[in-house]
């Protein structure tokens, strides 16, 4: 498993054509849970943990390799069920997300599997609100539960939430804006619209590309001059039916959606998205979660698309 990131180049061509790889693997009981192979580093047999005072439950100590100095949680504690017991005969997936390295103990590693977005869902609508889930699938007639390890990382680690004093600036002579969020995750969604609120812009939040897609498709067909009334696009990337790669692409191959303002917002590592961003024509790609850096990039576009307002006007 330590080489499961080989063909990365391989894998960067999955952009813009609504495909995955999802590594599965089970957390002691029968259910089968699933990661993007993006988010995953190395899966290696669990090391010699060293615990740390007063840390969260779910923290089960530190392990350093190759110099770095690595948490590990036990992911199943995370999801609200039993803690792993007999560390050492366990499995911890070295993922990276928000530009930070994590291990994830699980009991064993099943495989990786090649799927198509579309076939990735929604959570079922009688799911728990507080549910660890933000997709399922089918794999071999078995339910997979995709984690929404945002939520996770979110209640154990904590961070940032508000956009930090002066940041924001007062306009004078404020234009109304709209900015149109996509994000499977509803931490990651609340995490947006917050920021936004603060800004004091309006906006319109979905659950995945394809929602959004229809959107789009919604307020053409309704006459609107969507260009002129939608100032931004801040969409995810991994997300049921749709992914952001194909819902930039779909709306860079509409004429009249083309010249869209598509900032990808991601907690994927910044080593695969710089040359997947250019690949499917998004403006811009900022890693998860930096309200301060969302701030400052949207109150500049917003800018950009007032000035760009006045002289059609």
């Amino acid at each position: 498993m330590a080489g499961i990131l080989d063909g990365v180049d391989l894998r960067t061509q999955l952009a813009g054509h609504n495909r995955l790889e999802l590594l599965l693997f089970r957390l002691g009981g029968r259910q089968r849970y699933g990661i993007n192979v993006f988010k995953v580093q190395e899966v290696i047999h669990t090391p010699p943990l060293t615990k740390v005072p007063q840390a969260h439950p779910v923290v089960k100590g530190i392990a350093n390799m190759r110099g770095n100095t690595i948490t590990i949680m036990d992911l199943s504690m995370a999801i609200g069920g039993p803690p792993l017991d007999d560390y050492e005969n366990k499995f911890t997936v070295i993922t990276e997300y928000n530009r930070k390295v994590q291990g994830f103990l699980v009991d064993s590693v099943d495989r990786i599997i090649n799927m198509n977005w579309k076939d990735i869902l929604p959570p079922p609508k009688g799911a728990a609100e507080g549910t660890y889930m933000t997709a399922v699938t089918q794999v071999e007639d078995e339910l997979v539960e995709i984690i929404d390890v945002e939520k996770v990382l979110k209640e154990v680690i904590g961070g940032q939430e508000e956009v930090s004093e002066g940041i924001i600036e007062i306009r004078a002579d404020p234009h109304p804006h709209h900015v149109l969020v996509v994000d499977d995750s509803s931490v990651a969604r609340n995490q947006v619209t917050r920021v936004l609120k603060q800004m004091g812009v309006e906006f319109t939040a979905c659950k995945d590309g394809q929602e959004a897609w229809e959107l789009l498709l919604g307020w053409l067909e309704e006459g609107r001059n969507v260009h002129d009334f939608l100032s931004l696009v801040i969409s995810d990337v991994e997300m049921p039916r749709m992914d952001g790669y194909s819902l930039t692409k779909k709306i860079r191959e509409n004429p009249s959606l083309a010249d869209l303002y598509i900032i990808l917002h991601t907690s994927l590592s910044g080593v695969f998205n710089k040359s997947m961003v250019a690949k499917v024509g998004a403006n811009d790609f900022l890693p998860k979660w930096e309200p301060d850096t969302l701030a400052m990039i949207v109150q500049e576009h917003l800018r950009q698309h007032d000035e760009e307002s006045a002289q059609v006007a």
